[in-house]
């Protein structure tokens, strides 16, 4: 197994994300961009409540690794756009944002990494766009036949509110925002800290990041891309059950409480290539629960596909 070399990862740690985003204009919104590196290209797909930043550990592993690694705020987050009208979030348009960079960027094919909401926009984009997308790496979400990601709200409002009750809650208009607002740090500590495995994940200035960037920008744009869930059922009705073709590595974490290893079972069904690898010692966060051993296990994979 490749190793990181850790020290110069801490180094460089401080100089990755924050000091390289640049702006690139596609698909109607502006996208912070941080772009590193040479070799094959790896577009990595935050989830909600992040940031590119989330991706601040595998950046820097990757680029020693001889691998183009790139990072976006997706629409709706960081210093990327934020659109006002709801269905600006669909999944379309997030997938539409990951095209649009390749196409700004001259890039003919990628792998796409993605973790949470950023796993659903890589499978999504892998299956509708097979031309563009090499492979596939999702943390933590399974395929299993659906690319959107979640149920409808009227099966989650019949059979399973107990476990998405916050979606529901993210369709009333405002009121995530005023949840947010009346404290701004409680409430991202809140989600960070309910599904980890190991709660000091972040460090202060850590956790200060995503702090800054939420107060800045606020969670209308984010929570917006719940509420398009029916939405994308509708538009994405023809992929149901659609294969994904390309080699695909599977990190599940032991310790998500959201999203548990049982999940993972049978997803060779639609996804033939599959390689599935466990992260032990870790909650929902996995990238950066387990960053070692998140880097490791991608670039060992990514070598092993080339």
């Amino acid at each position: 197994m490749r190793q990181v070399p850790l020290l110069t990862l801490r180094i460089r740690l401080r100089f990755t994300v924050e000091d390289s985003m640049r702006s690139i204009e596609t698909n109607g919104v502006t996208l912070s961009v941080d772009d590193q590196g040479a070799g094959d290209a790896i577009v990595m797909l935050h989830g909600f409540p992040e940031l590119a930043y989330s991706w601040r550990h595998q950046i820097p592993a990757l680029v020693d690794a001889g691998y183009r690694a790139i990072s976006f705020d997706q629409r709706g987050y960081g210093s990327s756009s934020k659109p006002r009208n709801v269905a600006d979030y669909s999944l379309g348009h997030l997938v539409g944002d990951v095209i649009g960079l390749l196409d700004r960027l001259g890039i003919d094919e990628a792998t796409v990494v993605g973790h949470d909401w950023g796993s659903i926009v890589g499978w999504t984009t892998a299956i509708v766009h097979p031309d563009r997308i090499s492979r596939v790496v999702s943390l933590n979400v399974p395929y299993r036949g659906a690319c959107i990601g979640f149920p409808t709200t009227d099966v989650i409002r019949d059979k399973l509110a107990d476990r998405f009750g916050y979606v529901l809650m993210f369709q009333e208009e405002g009121v995530a925002e005023a949840m947010f607002a009346a404290d701004p740090d409680a409430w991202l500590r809140g989600i960070f800290s309910m599904v980890a495995g190991n709660k000091e994940f972040l460090t202060d200035d850590e956790f200060g990041v995503f702090a800054d960037a939420f107060k800045a920008g606020g969670v209308a744009g984010p929570v917006n891309w719940y509420r398009n869930i029916d939405a994308n059922a509708e538009t994405f009705a023809p992929y149901i059950d659609a294969p994904v073709s390309q080699p695909t590595l599977m990190l599940a974490a032991d310790g998500d409480p959201v999203l548990p290893l049982s999940l993972t079972e049978g997803m060779d069904r639609w996804v033939p290539e599959l390689t599935t690898r466990v992260i032990e010692g870790s909650g929902h966060w996995t990238q950066q629960e387990q960053p070692s051993a998140v880097s490791e296990a991608i670039i060992d994979w990514l070598d092993c596909t080339s």
